[in-house]
């Protein structure tokens, strides 16, 4: 069983913002070599998510960022971080830090209208997305 591990380095441009990472991740998976396996994606940062969801309508992501917003908003007088990012963490836990894709033919199975969205929430800043590639 083969198993390929890689880093994608991303610079996010605003506080809130969904990446299209889509065509990277294709890339890697490509090449990779494997041709049927599991990708897994993890974001190593606290503030921070990757999630699956609609690619074709720019709307979508605008909606969920708002409903997120919502969820958490910005400032709160209840939040007790210092930081003041505590909207960043609750939001990053609710999208989560990782996900798993099935891998067929070298490519990523997603749906037609799926794309992969690295999710920043406390940005611009750089970071950084593993991806595993395990064989089998």
């Amino acid at each position: 069983m083969r198993a390929v591990l890689t880093q994608l380095s991303l610079t996010t441009q605003s506080r809130e913002q969904f990446l299209d990472i889509t065509r990277q991740v294709a890339e890697i998976i490509g090449k990779s070599g494997v041709k049927s396996g599991v990708a897994t994606l993890f974001v190593a940062h606290t503030t921070a998510g990757i999630t699956i969801n609609e690619n074709a309508d720019p709307s979508v992501v605008s909606d969920v960022l708002k409903g997120l917003a919502e969820i958490a908003p910005h400032r709160a007088p209840y939040y007790r971080h210092r930081e003041g990012n505590s909207d960043a963490h609750i939001k990053s836990t609710l999208v989560g830090p990782s996900l798993q894709v099935i891998i067929a033919e070298g490519k990523p199975v997603l749906g037609t209208w799926q794309g992969i969205y690295f999710c920043e929430f406390d940005g611009p800043r750089p970071r950084k997305l593993w991806i595993k590639i395990v064989e089998g």
